[in-house]
Formats: structure tokens, C-alpha cells, sequence
């Protein structure tokens, strides 16, 4: 294995085709330098100096090794800078897993914007899954973030999560329906229209606890058509083919005809937690992962103690 100090010797040796004047240059002696050139051409097998009592130049191999010593060590010192930008977090990868609902509610976005704003040379890569899949993604670690619809189990060896949104749901009508104008929904006037339901890709249970909330609310939705994601909900309704709910940070993507009103009495909500895996987190991670919950209203420190 090559001594990267002896190749600085020897490029200092080269330049000044004298050991004396290289010495002064590197602050050491005369004597240890050239034995370390003397070293390094016994391991290389190779004479590099033609040496005279007058003077000390580069054979014609010599010269060929400056050019690629050269090269190497300008090359090792990018990787040195490269090595302390990833250690401080500003340069290297992120693999994030997501559901559309935390794009759509800017959650993603938002957090992406703040990272870039401050480390541009960062890659990051997105992956739209299922929670499941995103948990197991970061247990083999090929997840560095996951944003799921829920978190591990608070018991779980491996992962921590913390809640980033818990978003309460508003009443999507047609805007020419005749409750669009009304200024206050009870659950009877909810009870006799026909729902749109969204049924998420991710599990049954999320339709489930709507439902009961629904029932404790005081109705029973009749749902005549479903959806897989709230954005198609809210293109049917815009056709006026029925009612449905969607997370309030999604009002600003409803379409036209489409007319939004609070309920108030509605306690059903649709949370998104982050998630991340408990050990060894890289620099550029640990930095995503307060720099998401900050955006989202969480503070850091908190998240860590409640999910541990």
C-alpha cells in the first residue's frame, strides 16, 4: 500500500529537483527525506531519480509517475472534502419513502424546500409505498425516512416515529348541492346524502375508524361510489355525483365546483407520522429527520423522548 506522505515528498522532490531546497519547503530534514524517497522507490521497484553529485531530476519513468501522483493526490484531497461535507451533512444521498397524502398536504414539500435551501448538494430519492412497506424498508435500511399512517409499535426494537399531522376532515359538497350554502351541517343532513367514499390502498382499518366515527358522530354515511386517493373524491364531487370528506390540509387542491364546509362535531382525523430507524443515524438523516419535524410544528427533542 502506497504511503500517501512519501508521494507528497516525492512531488515535493520533483518540483525542486533538490533534496535540500524540498526538505526546507516540507520543515523536515535533509536525511529522513531521502531515505523516504529511497523507500518509496524500493517498494514501488522502481528508479525514479537520475542523481549526481550536481543534481537530482526525474527519469523518464519518474516523470510518468509525477503525472499520476499528481492526479491521485488532488483526488485524495477530494475525497478528504467530500468525507468531512458527509460528516457534517451536507453532501451525500436520502431515500425517502412517502404516501401521497404527505405530499399533497406539503408536509414532504415543505421539509424538501427547508433541506434545500441550506444543503443544495444533496440527492434525495422518493419512493411512493404503502406504510408497511416503508417500515420494512427501514429495517433493511434501504428507508432513511418514512412518512406512514401509522407508527411502529411504541415497543418496537428498531424504529422510533413521531406524529407530524393530525389533520381534521371537512365536508366536500357540489357547489350547487342544497346544503352548500347552509350555515350549519348536522349529522341528520349528512345522513341522507350520498357518499363518496375514499378507500385507501393502505388498509381497511382507515375506512373502518371512519365509519365508527361516523357512528359516534350520530350517522351512517351511504357511500354509492369509492375512490383510492381524496383528490379523485374531490373530482367527483366537483361532478356532482356526491358528498365526501378530506383532510383539511388538502383544501387548497379542491377543484372547482367544489364547496367546503368545517364540522366542528366531526372527530375523525387523519394523522401522517415520520418514522426512522433508532441507530446510526447518518449525519445528513439525523439533520432530515429535525429538520421534518420542525417544519411540521414538532419540536426534535420532544418526538425523541415521547417515542422512546
Amino acid at each position: 500500500m502506497l504511503d500517501i506522505r512519501q508521494l507528497h515528498y516525492f512531488v515535493a522532490v520533483a518540483e525542486d529537483e533538490h533534496v535540500g531546497r524540498a526538505a526546507e519547503r516540507l520543515h523536515i530534514s535533509q536525511s529522513p527525506l531521502s531515505r523516504q524517497i529511497a523507500q518509496l522507490e524500493e517498494k514501488l521497484g522502481l528508479v525514479l531519480f537520475e542523481r549526481s553529485q550536481q543534481r537530482i531530476r526525474l527519469t523518464r519513468d519518474g516523470r510518468t509517475f509525477l503525472a499520476e501522483t499528481r492526479a491521485f493526490l488532488t483526488h485524495a484531497n477530494r475525497l478528504e472534502s467530500l468525507a468531512r461535507r458527509l460528516g457534517r451533512g451536507d453532501e451525500g444521498g436520502l431515500c425517502i419513502g412517502y404516501l401521497e397524502y404527505a405530499m399533497h398536504s406539503g408536509v414532504l414539500p415543505n421539509a424538501l424546500r427547508e433541506l434545500r435551501d441550506s444543503r443544495p448538494a444533496v440527492h434525495i430519492a422518493l419512493y411512493n409505498q404503502q406504510s408497511d412497506v416503508q417500515l420494512e424498508g427501514l429495517r433493511q435500511r434501504s428507508l432513511d425516512i418514512a412518512l406512514v399512517c401509522e407508527p411502529p409499535p411504541p415497543d418496537d426494537p428498531d424504529l422510533e416515529a413521531a406524529q407530524v399531522l393530525n389533520d381534521p376532515m371537512l365536508l366536500a359538497l357540489p357547489e350547487g348541492h342544497p346544503l352548500a350554502k347552509a350555515e350549519q351541517l348536522s349529522p341528520d343532513d349528512l345522513a341522507a346524502q350520498k357518499w363518496i367514499g375514499v378507500m385507501h390502498q393502505e388498509t381497511a382499518l382507515r375506512h373502518d375508524t371512519f365509519i365508527a366515527a361516523c357512528a359516534r358522530a350520530g350517522f351512517t354515511p351511504t357511500i354509492t361510489m369509492e375512490a383510492t386517493e381524496p383528490l379523485a373524491a374531490l373530482g367527483l364531487v366537483a361532478a356532482g355525483l356526491g358528498v365526501t370528506t378530506i383532510q383539511q390540509s388538502l383544501r387548497h387542491q379542491a377543484p372547482p365546483g367544489v364547496v367546503l364546509h368545517e364540522l366542528s362535531w366531526f372527530s375523525y382525523r387523519t394523522p401522517l407520522w415520520a418514522a426512522w430507524h433508532k441507530v446510526n443515524l447518518r449525519p445528513l438523516v439525523e439533520i432530515f429527520r429535525k429538520t421534518l419535524l420542525q417544519t411540521s410544528g414538532v419540536v426534535p427533542e420532544l418526538a425523541t423522548a415521547q417515542a422512546g
